[in-house]
């Protein structure tokens, strides 16, 4: 794992060591948030649950069998006389019952279960799939912040020249106070600027930590990723290909086909309510009575019995039990029916917007390129010529403004432009890399 750890020091005047800073690559949140997420852990468990349902199905094919014995006093105060008015009697039974036809119930209900444990999968993967692309947006968001405020370091210190230049220029007379106490102006905006970038920067590694459930005696940062221009200019694959693989790979979308399939099975075994069952019983019993002159096992043997026999069930009224819950159940397929429609529609509409996203990011990076460019060499030549007094401080900040913008249209455009390819490369293929 590429994790490191960055020692803090201790916070000076109050004897407060803050955690050692982990180092997390892109690949160690998305191992992590697999092992320890909790969503995902009890889905997990949901998914276990519905194997135990599957082997319960399945039990049904199976005939049961069971034992009992009851042990009981009776009292006779009105009996004949002589006869002894208490006895203590037994019984003992062994009892076994098997299905021989329910109309397809149980079949039903073995398909559905194993459906459902299908289905079971799909939402767990359906759930990882929703943390990796929260995690490639908080982590891309964290890469912006960090270069967003090195940018405003770079013009804090910049500002902060020029500040000290035009002092040494207001002392010996070649400006005004006035624009003195503009430059200073800004280079007070351009520091604030700075501490209000740390922060947010600060607050997208706690939206990261907190996504990972990692405790509060954790600090953590994230590894620079490296990427050129080709990532930000070149072409996304057709948007009709990219819609048929989506459709292919998307976890969500299976659930609700397999919630279809499971309606489907829910029908079969409604309808089975209707249907005649039919079902052998066969059992084995003895019992013993303390009124009786024989001993004990001789009761026991002379009182065994055995008994075989075939039960046939034919609903005829059930209060409409089974014409409700056919209802019901072809009331959900449609419903399921109608969310993998909803699906599709929605994951057209997503892919569509990532790019549109990337269309316009790509055209703002290129023209925030050239706009970048364009407003450093007139920042450099407005600096040069306010440095001899041939421009007004309003200038130099005009241009140092300019350029400022510049800067940071073109770092937003360009994390733009890879969060919305990397959305597009996920949808299309459900793999995240940075």
């Amino acid at each position: 794992m590429y994790r490191h750890l960055l020692t803090i020091a201790v916070l000076t005047g109050i004897g407060f060591s803050m955690p050692a800073q982990e180092i997390w690559s892109f690949g160690d949140c998305v191992d992590w948030a697999r092992e320890n997420n909790i969503s995902l852990r009890q889905s997990e468990l949901s998914q276990q649950s519905a194997g135990v349902t599957l082997e319960g199905a399945k039990a049904q094919w199976v005939p049961s069998l069971e034992f009992g014995t009851s042990q009981g006093y009776a009292n006779t105060p009105m009996g004949d006389a002589g006869v002894d008015k208490n006895a203590y009697t037994s019984s003992y039974g062994l009892n076994g019952s098997w299905t021989l036809w329910d109309g397809g119930k149980r079949k039903a209900d073995i398909n559905r279960s194993k459906t459902d444990v299908e289905r079971s999968r799909w939402a767990t993967d359906g759930l990882f799939r929703d943390i990796r692309t929260e995690l490639l947006s908080i982590y891309v968001n964290i890469l912006y912040a960090r270069e967003a405020l090195e940018v405003n370091r770079q013009l804090a210190e910049v500002s902060a020249s020029q500040a000290e230049r035009s002092r040494q220029m207001m002392e010996s007379g070649r400006i005004s106070i006035v624009d003195y106490q503009q430059l200073e102006a800004q280079a007070e905006r351009d520091r604030y600027n700075t501490v209000s970038a740390e922060a947010d920067l600060a607050s997208r590694k706690l939206q990261l930590r907190n996504l990972l459930e990692l405790g509060i005696d954790r600090s953590i940062d994230v590894v620079p990723v490296t990427f050129d221009s080709l990532l930000v200019l070149s072409d996304l694959p057709p948007l009709a290909e990219s819609y048929d693989m989506a459709l292919a790979t998307d976890s969500r979308l299976r659930y609700d086909e397999l919630s279809v399939a499971m309606a489907d099975d829910d029908i079969k075994a409604a309808r089975a309510g209707s249907s005649p069952q039919i079902s052998v019983n066969a059992g084995i019993g003895t019992g013993y009575y303390t009124t009786d002159s024989r001993g004990w096992g001789e009761q026991m043997k002379r009182s065994l019995n055995e008994n075989v026999g075939l039960t046939l069930s034919i609903p005829i009224l059930d209060h409409k039990k089974t014409k409700t819950a056919v209802a019901q159940a072809k009331i959900a397929k449609i419903n399921s029916e109608y969310d993998v429609q909803a699906r599709r529609q929605e994951i057209a509409n997503t892919l569509e917007g990532w790019y549109i996203d990337m269309q316009s990011a790509r055209s703002r990076y290129v023209a925030a390129v050239a706009n970048e460019r364009a407003a450093a060499l007139s920042d450099e030549y407005v600096a040069e010529r306010f440095a001899v007094g041939y421009v007004e401080s309003t200038e130099l900040l005009q241009s140092h403004q300019s350029l400022a913008s510049a800067r940071h249209e073109v770092i937003q455009a360009k994390y733009m432009a890879l969060l919305a390819r990397k959305m597009v490369e996920f949808l299309r293929t459900g793999n995240i890399t940075l």
